[in-house]
């Protein structure tokens, strides 16, 4: 009778040790996937490198703040001077578009303790108006205006471009390149908008 008590204490023993080992394993599994989707999400990891600037990112927002500043200052022509209803329409999704990404750029300057741009820099940039061309975009009416505005922002256009790719290839602030990325995407497709408008006219 004792050995038929012992064996099946056995018996429970091994059952609940079984039972244990299987739990056990079942935590550490579910443990190992916590700690994995932990890991896949270095909220510090990815903090960093996006506080990081290096030159490049610094002439990239000196140099595109005056330049869109530029193209806003042709956009608010428009609406007086503008008889095509789509350079009117584009030049205010210009507007719309750059006057934010100014904002942004000029508080990056600031959180890098780097000097926001001076008046009367940026004259070599790609596709920069001259003071001349400008006075006479100002001075130009109707459908005259129309395609003088679309021949200007084409070409200031595809100098923010070349400003853009250019810091793609060198920046190192994610957030710069990702603004660099937008401004390459939505420029393009404008300009093509802006070439089409220019064919008819």
């Amino acid at each position: 009778m004792t050995m038929r008590i012992n064996r099946r204490m056995q018996f429970i023993v091994a059952a609940a040790g079984l039972a244990l080992l299987t739990a056990c394993g079942g935590d550490s599994g579910s443990m190992a996937a916590h700690e994995g989707m932990n890991n896949s999400t270095p909220t510090v990891t990815t903090a960093q490198p996006s506080a990081a600037f290096n030159d490049a990112d610094v002439m990239f927002a000196q140099m595109m703040i005056p330049h869109h500043e530029q193209a806003v200052e042709m956009a608010d022509l428009a609406p007086t001077r503008a008889s095509d209803p789509e350079i009117k329409d584009l030049a205010t999704e210009i507007k719309a578009a750059q006057d934010p990404e100014i904002q942004i750029m000029k508080g990056w300057l600031v959180e890098w303790s780097e000097p926001a741009p001076e008046g009367g820099m940026g004259h070599d940039m790609p596709g920069i108006m001259s003071e001349q061309d400008m006075k006479k975009l100002g001075a130009a009416k109707g459908k005259e205006f129309d395609k003088l505005f679309a021949e200007q922002m084409i070409a200031h256009h595809e100098g923010a471009i070349e400003m853009a790719r250019t810091e793609l290839t060198n920046g190192s602030n994610l957030q710069a390149k990702e603004l660099a990325k937008a401004i390459e995407t939505t420029q393009q497709a404008e300009v093509v908008k802006l070439q089409k408008i220019l064919d008819r006219l």
